[in-house]
């Protein structure tokens, strides 16, 4: 039996961003610099591959600092972490290293310069999230409020409307940000907000190269982790953009395929923190069953570079 034609619409970008491939770099330099084990509190990045792969190479996964012993180095995740961990580790003379992404540590410097200014904060992210809890933990517990949907905004209880100033969780759906600022300074006229906005370039520009493959597609496959907050929000916005149906795959072994029974078209697209690798596999699991054609579509380059901390360049 020949294979159905199958046109395979590539995004570009996709995958790692300049963030992840720093937390990432930074968990191997410390494994070769001070070796094995070294801790890290929380996963260092959302996705089980790299997680797997940096523990097979010594990498102990941990949730809070007290399971660290305190002779063996510490890395704090990409996503960030309230105030209180550093200062613990300090205070319990440990070795440790921040692996935030320099665009989450931008949004937590914003959000403190606008407490020094006597404003208070409110977030838009999601609840429960690690850079959520990392951004609100910069500052006393009531100085940053939370809000997820426009219709928190109108709930929401602040100190003084004249005094407020709002941030963002990097990794959110574009459009859906937009909606609640919008909200936001409907509500609140006097509240100031980042100069460009906080949701990083990566993940504005994935969404955008999603959108520009939705309405080719008869499907989108997204490769990424469940817990990926900008994995799950190009789930979303594929849906928006008018693709009948968009999946979150881990791997080419969780593809739904009874799902793409018919399609004539697919995107592939991954999240911020979900390795090449991946997606070549789900490449290669659709070239087993279609006779494929792919077309990459490229929406924006990105050439971004962020180093690591001095402590991981120096020898010794």
């Amino acid at each position: 039996m020949p294979k159905p034609p199958l046109t395979l619409y590539l995004a570009a970008p996709r995958g790692f961003c300049a963030g992840v491939d720093r937390a990432i770099k930074i968990v191997e330099m410390a494994i070769e610099k001070w070796g094995a084990p070294v801790y890290v509190r929380h996963e260092i990045v959302h996705n089980k591959y790299v997680v797997d792969d940096l523990r097979d190479k010594g990498a102990v996964f941990v949730e809070e600092l007290d399971d660290c012993p305190g002779d063996r180095p510490v890395i704090f995740s990409a996503h960030g972490v309230p105030k209180a961990v550093p200062a613990e580790a300090a205070r319990r003379e440990m070795v440790y290293v921040d692996a935030t992404c320099p665009l989450v540590s931008k949004v937590h410097i914003e959000a403190e310069r606008h407490s020094q200014a006597g404003l208070q904060i409110i977030m838009i992210g999601h609840a429960g999230h690690p850079e959520t809890i990392g951004t609100m933990g910069q500052l006393p517990e009531g100085e940053v409020l939370l809000v997820e949907t426009p219709a928190d905004v109108a709930k929401v209880g602040v100190r003084d409307p004249e005094q407020l100033a709002f941030v963002t969780q990097t990794t959110l759906s574009v459009d859906d940000t937009i909606e609640i600022v919008a909200a936001l300074k409907a509500r609140f006229p006097a509240i100031q907000g980042p100069h460009k906005e906080d949701i990083c370039y990566a993940t504005t520009n994935r969404q955008e190269a999603v959108k520009a493959i939705g309405s080719k597609a008869d499907a989108i496959l997204v490769v990424g982790a469940p817990n990926s907050s900008n994995s799950r929000r190009l789930v979303e916005v594929a849906r928006r953009a008018g693709c009948p149906y968009s999946q979150l795959v881990q791997r080419a072994e969780n593809i739904d395929w009874r799902a793409l029974d018919g399609v004539r078209s697919v995107g592939v697209t991954a999240g911020a923190s979900a390795p090449e690798l991946l997606v070549e596999e789900v490449i290669d699991a659709l070239k087993q069953r279609y006779d494929v054609t792919v077309e990459e579509v490229e929406t924006a380059q990105e050439n971004v570079e962020f180093k690591v901390p001095r402590v991981l360049r120096q020898a010794g």
